[in-house]
């Protein structure tokens, strides 16, 4: 969609680029919430689509909130208490929820600073690639605030208890060696060469049966915060599913033939 995010297909690949290079791809303004909304919404009513790629224009990826609309206290920060987290939970909410519940495997291309919100969209990404000039962080201290978009969830169960809080209690930012030490980012490349990496691996991951891929990613989140028993629960109901596919029965034939296989979602 027109406005914050730019939208392209390529094949059964489609391409997010955060379009707002003015401003580092500072977010969210108060629309931002219905512009992830609508395109997660979109993606998840399309079967057509595989995978996501999700970047950020110019030399970040996101810079996170818009200190001068902090400053001024208006926009999403505007009004009393009661305004400002009513706002959070629509606004701010609304994005990281959309991109949590987000059917089709989310890889974020990182090409540069992703920090605050933006540092925690790109960690939404179920698989992160960023380039030699990514560096990410979690300023909220630092600005008198604290982790209002869920940070305080997900950067521990990216990198672990102990590093979360180091990232979160000191305000630093690390670069991009040490996220890919501490398992925030899957891999570092060339700055250069982010977005061509970035689709190359999406080009993988849409060569896979596609009711699969969805059911798959659905496990790996539910997996998250349900028991090893409930989690055997959904896979025998989701396997069942998948057995009775074309794309089962051409999968076997193509491993039996020793041929790649090709999906078609039926």
């Amino acid at each position: 969609m027109a406005g914050l995010i730019e939208r392209r297909r390529e094949g059964a690949i489609e391409v997010w680029t955060l379009n707002r290079p003015e401003r580092l791809n500072a977010l969210p303004d108060l629309g931002d919430g219905d512009a992830f909304a609508e395109a997660c919404e979109a993606v998840n009513a399309d079967p057509a689509v595989r995978v996501v790629v999700l970047t950020g224009a110019g030399r970040a990826f996101s810079a996170g909130g818009d200190l001068k609309a902090m400053r001024d206290r208006r926009d999403l920060f505007e009004g009393p208490g009661t305004a400002i987290r009513e706002r959070y939970r629509r606004v701010v909410h609304r994005i990281v929820r959309s991109l949590y519940d987000l059917e089709v495997p989310l890889v974020t291309a990182v090409n540069g600073p992703a920090m605050g919100l933006g540092g925690d969209i790109a960690g939404l990404g179920d698989i992160r690639i960023a380039s030699e000039a990514a560096s990410f962080g979690a300023p909220f201290l630092k600005l008198g605030i604290l982790p209002g978009d869920g940070g305080a969830w997900l950067l521990p169960r990216n990198v672990g208890y102990a590093r979360a809080a180091e990232l979160l209690f000191t305000a630093r930012s690390i670069d991009a060696a040490t996220a890919l030490e501490w398992g925030l980012v899957n891999r570092v490349v060339p700055a250069d060469t982010v977005m061509e990496a970035a689709m190359a691996l999406a080009g993988e991951i849409a060569a896979q049966p596609p009711q699969a891929l969805r059911m798959t990613k659905s496990l790996l989140r539910q997996g998250r915060d349900l028991t090893f028993d409930q989690i055997l629960e959904m896979t025998a109901a989701m396997q069942a599913l998948a057995h009775i596919t074309d794309d089962h029965a051409e999968g076997v034939a193509a491993a039996l033939e020793k041929r790649p296989g090709t999906f078609t979602g039926a």
